[in-house]
């Protein structure tokens, strides 16, 4: 009697064990379950891709300022100034040159035309 009561113990409590088991995986696999999962998966995922994202665009800021400095003291423009700055020149090419040497001075007797539209 004994080992029947065990038994019957035994299969009632792997009965419970499998029931239990199924019900689980069958609210797993409902849909609005297989989509909370899904958004889970894609928050964490998302949530990765923004921090390697970051972390990416601070290593990049970092690496640009540091070459930046690189080339500024490869091309001295961190160096102390000594000396003042040389005073500002004119451009030659807006003064007027007619008036300072005779050699451009346009002699305004010649009966050559100038004007385009006339005919020739």
């Amino acid at each position: 009697m004994f080992r029947r009561t065990f038994w019957f113990g035994t299969g009632m409590a792997a009965g419970v064990w499998a029931t239990t088991k199924v019900n689980r995986k069958l609210k797993q696999l409902t849909p609005d379950s297989l989509a909370a999962t899904a958004a889970n998966k894609a928050l964490d995922v998302g949530a990765r891709v923004r921090d390697r994202a970051v972390g990416f665009a601070l290593d990049v800021r970092d690496n640009m300022a540091q070459r930046e400095a690189e080339l500024d003291d490869a091309l001295g423009l961190n160096a102390p100034v000594d000396r003042e700055l040389p005073a500002p020149r004119r451009h030659h090419a807006i003064e007027n040159r007619n008036s300072h040497n005779p050699k451009y001075v346009v002699d305004d007797r010649t009966t050559h035309s100038h004007n385009r539209n006339e005919d020739h």
